[in-house]
């Protein structure tokens, strides 16, 4: 995947926005300036919302509902911002009406709803993308790249953390709030995707509020690594920042951080030579371990904006047929591990085995 050109050897596609809330804007503005599509439609029960948003990108048609936006208008596409309950019949009107379907995160309210988007876009040929903007970022992208060229070596653990002082959402918890994103980095950037050996949460609701506000994630995964995601929404400082640790090397991705997005250090454990190569975890206990201390190189990265990759890439599957790089299947993984995150909370934190469905595996 690599950045899109300014302009397009092809037709324009054309897309409605379905959504003019919070996120909704930020997409109608990206694909109005992207030369592989033309914006036709935003779609609002708030018509004055919708006409105001209308009026910023180049005032393409204001629609009320989306059944008067499938009948009476023609577009290759739609984009769904709106709430994530809403999703799953929104796409599937579009999927049957045979649209292709960008959405918001998350993919639906609920694994069933979600797998039955991804069986029904397949059946009907159709792309099926989530909007998982962090994954088109230049640092991300970095990441994938360097995770697959085995810069890293080997993964031994992956520590996530995104605090800050936010707002308690009114329907969903902070792991469906915020843990989406690091979920989604995690399936995009680690080969075969995200694909742990269980899932365990522990919360806290110090405040009250009937849900947590305050969150652990942990995930066990192949060869013994370990990844872990802390969200809150408590925090007086806010971070973003992810350590991937390799068996070479140990990346630090600082969100926050313009200056130094991404260091590379080649400092760690380093285990005995023999020991590496044992495909058996156990038989590294007894391994010799001494410790290195190398260079910290950072990445040049380009500069671009996310949203504006994210709808070429949705161009750019439309017309090649393929999967997109976030894609119905890895939308699904991230929902499922949501739900298996809600489980551990409900069962006291007890770990839930992660049980990935492999009847999809070819879905797209």
């Amino acid at each position: 995947m690599s950045v899109a050109p300014e302009t397009s050897l092809y037709p324009a596609l054309r897309v409605a926005v379905i959504g003019a809330g919070y996120w909704g804007p930020n997409l109608a503005r990206n694909f109005a300036m992207s030369s592989d599509w033309e914006l036709v439609a935003i779609c609002d029960m708030d018509l004055e919302r919708a006409g105001a948003l209308a009026r910023k990108t180049g005032e393409p048609a204001v629609v009320s509902s989306v059944e008067d936006l499938l009948r009476d208008h023609d577009i290759d596409a739609v984009a769904i911002a709106t709430p994530a309950r809403t999703h799953h019949g929104i796409a599937m009107a579009a999927i049957a009406a045979g649209k292709h379907v960008l959405v918001e995160k998350p993919l639906a309210d609920n694994s069933v709803h979600g797998t039955q988007m991804v069986e029904a876009a397949r059946a009907a040929g159709t792309i099926l993308m989530a909007d998982h903007t962090y994954c088109y970022t230049p640092a991300v992208l970095k990441i994938r790249e360097l995770l697959q060229s085995g810069e890293l070596g080997e993964i031994l653990y992956i520590d996530s953390v995104r605090i800050n002082l936010g707002l308690v959402q009114p329907d969903v918890d902070v792991f469906w709030d915020l843990a989406p994103h690091d979920l989604s980095i995690l399936d995009f950037v680690l080969p075969g995707g995200l694909q742990p050996l269980s899932v365990t949460a522990q919360g806290a609701d110090p405040l009250n509020a009937g849900k947590a506000c305050i969150g652990y994630l942990n995930m066990p995964l192949a060869n013994g690594a370990l990844a872990h995601i802390n969200v809150n929404w408590l925090s007086p400082t806010k971070i973003r920042q992810m350590v991937i640790g390799g068996s070479r090397k140990t990346l630090v991705w600082d969100d926050l951080n313009p200056q130094q997005r991404l260091s590379i250090f080649d400092r760690g454990v380093n285990l005995d030579r023999q020991a590496m190569i044992r495909a058996d975890a156990e038989d590294r206990k007894g391994a010799t371990i001494s410790y290195r201390l190398g260079d910290t190189w950072s990445p040049a990265l380009s500069e671009f904006e996310p949203l504006g990759l994210m709808v070429a890439e949705f161009a750019s599957s439309i017309r090649s047929d393929n999967p997109a790089p976030t894609d119905g299947l890895s939308a699904l993984r991230v929902l499922k591990v949501l739900e298996e995150a809600s489980a551990s909370l409900a069962t006291g934190s007890l770990p839930q085995t992660h049980k990935p469905d492999s009847s999809l595996e070819t879905a797209s």
